[in-house]
């Protein structure tokens, strides 16, 4: 679905609207405030998440940009079609070059920035920062799980920003999470497929387990082919993480519950875990572990 356009005070007055006419739809909730002078209809605010609203705004900054000037960082990444998870969406990020005014103006963050030629891009009529340069600019400035999820997503949005990932994260060399950069850089991995899937594998690096395999396919007896969120080939254990809503539909469940039983019949050991458990993650160690020595004793 395409995202609602935003309603600005001076568009609705041109068009005919008293100002007496927005300040009542206001007070009734009809028109929704996203910033000073710009609204959104109540049922288009409803309508979208806490990134939807955010990517709105963005386009809306984005369309009164001087020259030289782009929507970056997370901002960027919402454009791009990127999720954002667990962090703040108060305001549009924005890189000029330098000679900028304050670091802060209204709505904006506004970031100094010096550009590739290959740094820039347009999307819906918006210059926004490529996403070679929007996961190098957001792994610079946001923590690692965060910078993770958005990379990979973006890696998946445009496998061909792979290429000039390691380019772009050296010609920051020098700025400030230059470092943290390059390891967010060599950590991304298209495949992951889901935000939980990317927290997943930040999860189990830091928990010191062995890197898994994504996507794995494997054939079992009847011969279908099953693909495995994480599989640890050496040993023999297949993860899988249950997002929210993945079993909706009873069916799905008990089509998991036949799919895990033909990966145990080929010899398998499954675990499983879900969103809850990605924040006490020593409870899922505990049980790769337990698989692991189930199946050493096979």
């Amino acid at each position: 679905m395409e995202d609602p356009r935003v309603l600005t005070r001076a568009r609705l007055l041109a068009a005919g609207t008293s100002a007496f006419e927005i300040a009542r739809e206001l007070r009734t909730g009809e028109l929704v405030p996203v910033a000073h002078g710009v609204y959104l209809r109540r049922g288009d605010h409803g309508a979208l998440d806490g990134t939807g609203r955010h990517r709105v705004l963005a386009r809306h900054f984005g369309s009164t940009l001087d020259q030289g000037e782009a929507i970056s960082h997370i901002s960027a990444a919402t454009l791009h079609g990127a999720p954002v998870w667990n962090l703040p969406l108060t305001r549009v990020h924005v890189s000029r070059t330098p000679g900028a005014g304050a670091r802060h103006r209204g709505r904006l963050h506004i970031h100094t920035a010096r550009w590739m030629d290959a740094d820039l891009t347009v999307v819906d009529a918006v210059p926004v920062t490529s996403v070679a340069r929007t996961i190098a600019d957001v792994a610079r400035t946001v923590p690692r799980p965060q910078a993770v999820i958005i990379g990979d997503a973006l890696l998946r949005i445009d496998p061909a920003a792979a290429a000039w990932l390691p380019r772009v994260v050296e010609a920051a060399s020098g700025l400030h999470g230059v470092a943290r950069a390059r390891a967010v850089a060599g950590f991304l991995d298209a495949r992951s497929e889901s935000v939980g899937e990317s927290l997943s594998r930040v999860r189990i690096e830091e928990a010191g387990l062995p890197r898994p395999v994504l996507q794995h396919e494997v054939v079992v007896r009847d011969g279908r082919r099953c693909r495995l969120d994480f599989f640890w080939d050496e040993a023999g254990v297949v993860g899988e993480f249950d997002g929210a809503g993945k079993y909706s539909d009873r069916r799905d469940l008990v089509a998991e519950k036949l799919r895990e039983d033909a990966l145990r019949d080929v010899g398998f050991e499954v675990i499983r875990w879900n969103w809850a458990e990605l924040d006490r993650f020593d409870v899922v160690v505990r049980r790769f572990e337990r698989a692991r020595a189930r199946r050493r004793r096979q």
